[in-house]
């Protein structure tokens, strides 16, 4: 039996193996039962390696060792080992979460506090921007910015991302009303759809002819997503803290979103 290279290099990344791991738990998937010198045999893996590598598989239990002599190893179910490793992966989140809630009691976070507040008062104000790549880290940068707005808040972006992102717009909108900050927000697409979101987020988006997404706080700060990436983690967006240029750009939208009244 031949294993194809391109579903060992598939696997590999999937299952976080290495390659003689990969080419040796394949192998023994095809057996169901073997020994260590037919697993070998079968993956092309030095007989020398083979047994460490079988050895370590067992640990991370993609096999169990079979009772008796010779000695012969048993694949596990894909399933189960699936499974297994989803629990480890959101008892492994979950445990990540936890240290970061606590982090900002300690002492270190203070020190990290202080040592971005003293860094960034030297910096000019208009030179405060950056490119933000992935879709994950944009938002959270969104987030950041328009719940720290004191007046104002423009939200300029499709029907589309609102329902795919539908509980980090719910979560947003919630605290902007909460806080008692003016929103202005503008949706491209069916207006149908946008009579529905206005309903179900309790807001006033208006429909607006530009295929544009970007988020204004207090005509200071804008974050501009430059991209439509393929891929969330290829998304690209620029923060801009900028007043000059984020009042223009307010001040375009405000005119679109009157011409369209």
């Amino acid at each position: 039996m031949i294993i194809k290279p391109e579903l060992v290099a598939q696997i590999k990344e999937y299952f976080n193996l290495n390659i003689y791991e990969t080419k040796v738990w394949l192998a023994l998937l095809a057996k169901g039962v073997a020994s260590a010198g037919e697993i070998a045999e079968l993956s092309r893996v030095p007989r020398s390696r083979t047994y460490d590598v079988l050895e370590s598989l067992e640990k991370q239990g993609f096999a169990l060792m079979k009772l008796g002599k010779p000695v012969k190893y048993i694949a596990v179910k894909p399933k189960i080992i699936i499974e297994k490793l989803k629990s480890n992966a959101q008892k492994d989140a979950e445990e990540r979460i936890n240290t970061l809630l606590k982090l900002k009691d300690t002492k270190e976070y203070t020190e990290l506090e202080e040592l971005y507040n003293v860094g960034i008062i030297p910096v000019r104000h208009e030179d405060i921007s950056g490119a933000i790549k992935g879709k994950l880290t944009i938002y959270n940068h969104i987030k950041e910015v328009l719940e720290n707005s004191k007046k104002e808040v423009i939200i300029c972006t499709s029907v589309q991302e609102v329902l795919s992102k539908s509980r980090f717009f719910s979560s947003l909108f919630d605290r902007l009303k909460r806080a008692d900050i003016t929103m202005k927000i503008a949706l491209s697409g069916n207006e149908k759809d946008i009579k529905n979101i206005n309903n179900k987020f309790k807001i006033k988006a208006k429909n607006i002819n530009i295929d544009a997404k970007f988020f204004i706080s207090d005509n200071e700060q804008v974050v501009f997503i430059i991209s439509k990436a393929g891929s969330p983690d290829e998304e690209l967006a620029v923060w801009l803290n900028a007043p000059f240029f984020t009042t223009a750009l307010a001040f375009m939208f405000n005119e679109a979103v009157k011409s369209d009244d």
